[in-house]
């Protein structure tokens, strides 16, 4: 029987969950080169974009390579990374 830890999740817009402890950073969408990387992850498939159809305002690196495009401004999700709100929550899973 494995053990079971708590997992958070970060909600990242439109009902849109991410895994909280796998994000690596947190960065707006307004560079030439942050633009680049967006481009360079939708080439290799390991683009998710979760705006449904709005402006992205917020680029989320993850820790496996995958970038996460969301509509929340960066400063809004880093509040709700680090507990500020009410948009974290706690799911109970096994490894």
């Amino acid at each position: 029987m494995s053990a079971y830890q708590r997992k958070r999740l970060l909600n990242i817009g439109f009902g849109n969950m991410i895994a909280a402890d796998r994000v690596t950073a947190i960065i707006t969408s307004d560079s030439a080169p942050v633009k680049r990387m967006i481009s360079d992850a939708r080439s290799d498939n390991r683009l998710a974009d979760a705006t449904c159809g709005r402006r992205v305002r917020a680029v989320l690196v993850m820790d496996s390579g995958q970038i996460v495009l969301s509509s929340i401004q960066p400063e809004t999700l880093a509040g709700r990374f680090n507990g500020r709100g009410a948009a974290l929550s706690d799911v109970e899973g096994g490894e």
